[in-house]
């Protein structure tokens, strides 16, 4: 596996194109299209959130369907949730108008939207954007990171990945984009991600890949405890790379598939949780030696949406007294008596809590390892073997600020 420049439009036959559409923001891009040549066997995962916005419902029914995929419409500005029968049907719209420009079906067109919930798209702007998709929508990087770009909304960085790996002999690329920055605590995952592949595999084994790499990857990310109603993650896979079709998950073609799938998605989950609103830190937790997988998620989610951890990483302030605490009200019996908190950067660890009590450590080297870009916390249940890592970001000012007047 071998990590290369790009993103969606890294692997053979994928296209892409940004737009201004002027939908809600001005002087940007704000619609995106990602195109196969070929047509794509898909593979997703949605919001748990029982309020669902249209676009879910539209990809959900057509992933489920098996039907093959050309096309993604995305928009930026205006979620079209909670927009009631309307707002399905601007997803219809919106399909229709792509396939008459892009001379595919309707049922291969597949739509996402994020902003501000409960208002109504400008359908004429929108299909005036299909339409500037549609004429510019062009092969290389470039236009990958374009597209990128235009469905960001509070991100400050695009986020983009790709890998390359070898399929019995054929060189085969897997590549994203995704946007998150708020509304970030996945119960699925919490954000728009749409990942493409050139290799050839069959579609409930593409779909158990994802359903099992999204509970280690974006399911372990958090901004501020809020699901979105428009979760969406989307694999598609047109086949171009012309290896045998991946169809025995006991395989080496699927176990390198399966890892470049993995290191996508744990990259664009990191970028997410990394570029929270407002954030100035991503904040790692790691936990080792707990019992159960289970028990190890849940305890490393707890650190990572704790607000008063989020905040004391903020001010580099080495309370571990709240990060025992988050692991205390998780749910999973332990016993602190048993348990080791350290502090981290890179290679430099600290030890700060064992034996129960706080451990004899330096607060001005506590206060270093937490000044860095990148915060890990690290904490040994000494129960057992299993072991699972979660990502946030430090709690700040600027959150308030940016959430306080988003939808004007």
């Amino acid at each position: 596996m071998k990590k290369i420049k790009g993103g969606v439009t890294a692997a053979q036959g994928f296209e892409a194109a940004s737009a201004a559409a002027h939908i809600k923001y001005e002087g940007r891009t704000d619609m995106a299209l990602v195109y196969s040549k070929a047509p794509c066997v898909t593979a997703g995962t949605f919001t748990t959130n029982v309020v669902k916005a249209a676009p879910v419902i539209w990809d959900r029914d057509l992933v489920y369907s098996g039907a093959p995929a050309h096309a993604v419409i995305v928009n930026s500005g205006i979620a079209n949730a909670c927009t009631g029968q309307e707002g399905m049907e601007y997803c219809k719209q919106t399909a229709q108008e792509a396939a008459a420009c892009l001379n595919i079906p309707a049922d291969s067109v597949l739509v996402g939207s994020t902003g501000v919930i409960g208002f109504q798209l400008p359908m004429d702007r929108v299909r005036a954007g299909v339409r500037m998709l549609a004429a510019a929508k062009r092969p290389g990087i470039e236009a990958g990171t374009e597209a990128a770009k235009a469905i960001m909304t509070t991100d400050t960085i695009h986020k983009e990945t790709a890998y390359e790996i070898d399929l019995s002999g054929h060189k085969a690329v897997i590549g994203g984009m995704a946007k998150g920055s708020g509304m970030i605590h996945p119960n699925m995952c919490t954000m728009l991600s749409y990942v493409t592949t050139d290799a050839a595999i069959e579609k409930s084994l593409l779909q158990k890949a994802l359903s099992e790499i999204v509970a280690e990857t974006f399911n372990m990310i958090s901004v501020d405890g809020d699901t979105s109603t428009n979760d969406t993650l989307l694999v598609l896979a047109n086949g171009l790379a012309g290896n045998p079709v991946i169809d025995d998950p006991e395989s080496g073609a699927y176990a390198a598939f399966y890892e470049a799938l993995l290191a996508v998605c744990k990259e664009l989950a990191m970028k997410m949780a990394g570029d929270g609103e407002g954030a100035t830190k991503l904040i790692e937790t790691k936990v080792i030696h707990a019992d159960t997988l289970e028990n190890a998620r849940i305890l490393a989610k707890s650190v990572i949406t704790s607000s008063l951890t989020k905040a004391a990483v903020y001010g580099r302030d080495a309370n571990w007294g709240r990060v025992l605490c988050a692991l205390g009200y998780s749910g999973v019996t332990f016993d602190p008596e048993h348990c080791d908190l350290y502090f981290g950067s890179g290679d430099d660890k600290l030890l700060i809590f064992t034996n129960g009590s706080a451990a004899d450590y330096s607060e001005e080297k506590a206060t270093e390892l937490l000044s860095g870009e990148k915060v890990e916390i690290l904490a040994d249940m000494h129960m057992g073997d299993a072991e699972a890592t979660a990502w946030g970001c430090d709690l700040t000012y600027d959150y308030v600020k940016i959430n306080a007047d988003y939808r004007s």
